[in-house]
């Protein structure tokens, strides 16, 4: 009876191959890049070695055993991935650096395999666990599996005239309708500016504590959701998922949210909760309150629910509380950089907008009007660059309790990459932990 190969799948030779042809040819780096993915790499030093490829050549320096020899020195990781010797030998490996994506599509087979046999093992423990029903090990077998089997992202990759004939038919298509509305934020004059969300967006939603960052993007959900009956996700890394279920309930029935939290519900609150109570348990909105997410994790399980049930809106609350990854940078804006990043990425991977919240630092409080500026956003200038709309909040009767504005919110479009900005004002009811548009008041 034939025995098993337990050793994982791997291909040694294809990894040194994809290395080798990095190092020898730039263009080789994006064959490589396009077709692996995070964890392809079955041998540490391997990853290593391209990670710092990816480094240099991110920062358009050359790639060369020289260069790269400097950089992993630098790092201190030249002696643990076998040194200048090691990479010289990965080199010797490659007949000419075009076979570089060759070598690639190698690794990234084997990786899916390893990632096959490992659901198969969590399968095998599901099966023995004896846990649960049977339709509830089915399903996370289910699961496990799609897990493994995502299909990779379609290129977006034509010449410019290839597809024109629909460009056409699209703006005539627009012409007719008079515009076109993506998904709604559920406020009139931000639908009038932006046309809706689109999928791709990064839209990032900043301002200082307790101004309504997480009330904004509670109501954009709640319009989504709610109002159009169009798939969204929640991730709350702040409240947890009572509290967004609190909030909601008091913005739709329109109770005091002190009320609900209290205890202190009157048979007319009742009655309205009770009127809402279809429309809320028909809401396809998922509050995922899960502690200390990662941008990875908030990939998969939007990949899930995309996969699942459809997916038009995805909201982070918020940016700093996300959890980093097992590779920690060298510091925090690097950090903030590399998610910032990763949820752009996200946003085009699945095609839907991204709305992510983000604190500001106290650059508002500072000034004499105490409205906060897009240089404003702590820790990372690429917040700025990736995102496609900026929006600040600014109330001034948070700062100054006679304000004659007492009640009205700015929202302030300090960045619009699809149109021109400005500031919007709409109407704080945050008895209801929500905002409304003026005309609504």
């Amino acid at each position: 009876m034939d025995t098993i190969d337990r050793t994982p799948p791997h291909d040694t030779g294809a990894e040194k191959g994809a290395l080798g042809g990095a190092i020898l040819m730039k263009r080789a780096i994006s064959d490589v890049a396009d077709i692996l993915e995070d964890g392809d790499w079955y041998h540490p030093h391997h990853e290593t070695i391209w990670r710092a490829i990816l480094e240099l050549y991110g920062r358009n320096e050359p790639v060369d055993l020289v260069t790269l020899s400097d950089h992993l020195q630098q790092l201190g990781l030249l002696a643990k991935v076998g040194g200048t010797s090691y990479l010289a030998e990965c080199v010797s490996t490659v007949p000419t650096a075009a076979n570089a994506g060759y070598y690639a599509g190698i690794v990234h087979d084997k990786a899916v395999r390893r990632r096959i046999v490992e659901a198969g093992m969590r399968i095998t423990q599901i099966g023995y666990s004896g846990e649960g029903e049977v339709q509830e090990a089915h399903a996370a077998a289910q699961t496990e599996m799609a897990a493994v089997m995502q299909p990779r992202e379609e290129s977006d990759c034509a010449l410019l005239g290839a597809d024109l004939d629909l460009v056409a038919a699209e703006l005539d298509q627009l012409a007719k309708e008079g515009h076109a509305l993506g998904v709604p934020t559920g406020f009139s004059d931000l639908d009038y500016l932006t046309h809706g969300l689109h999928g791709g967006q990064m839209v990032i939603i900043a301002g200082r504590p307790g101004l309504g960052k997480s009330t904004l993007a509670t109501d954009m959900l709640r319009a989504v959701a709610i109002k159009h009956r169009r798939p969204a996700v929640f991730f709350s890394l702040e409240m947890s998922r009572r509290e967004v279920q609190h909030r909601i309930i008091s913005a739709e029935a329109q109770i005091g949210l002190h009320k609900i939290r209290g205890g202190n519900m009157t048979d007319h609150d009742w009655a309205a909760f009770a009127n809402k109570l279809k429309d809320l348990g028909q809401a396809p909105l998922t509050v995922d309150a899960t502690a200390s997410r990662t941008v990875h994790q908030i990939k998969a399980r939007c990949r899930q629910l995309k996969q699942q049930t459809g997916l038009d809106l995805v909201v982070i609350d918020y940016l700093q509380l996300i959890t980093p990854g097992a590779r920690r940078p060298e510091s925090r804006q690097v950090e903030v950089s590399e998610m910032s990043r990763a949820i752009k990425l996200l946003a085009k991977e699945l095609d839907v907008p991204v709305v992510v919240l983000a604190q500001l630092n106290r650059g508002p409080e500072q000034r004499a009007d105490k409205k906060p500026h897009l240089s404003d956003l702590r820790e990372s200038g690429s917040l700025e660059q990736d995102a496609d709309i900026v929006i600040l909040v600014h109330r001034e009767d948070a700062y100054d309790k006679q304000s004659p504005r007492a009640g009205e919110v700015d929202l302030i479009v300090a960045k619009h990459r699809a149109g021109p900005t400005t500031e919007i004002t709409v109407a704080a009811q945050l008895h209801y932990s929500r905002f409304v548009d003026m005309a609504g008041t």
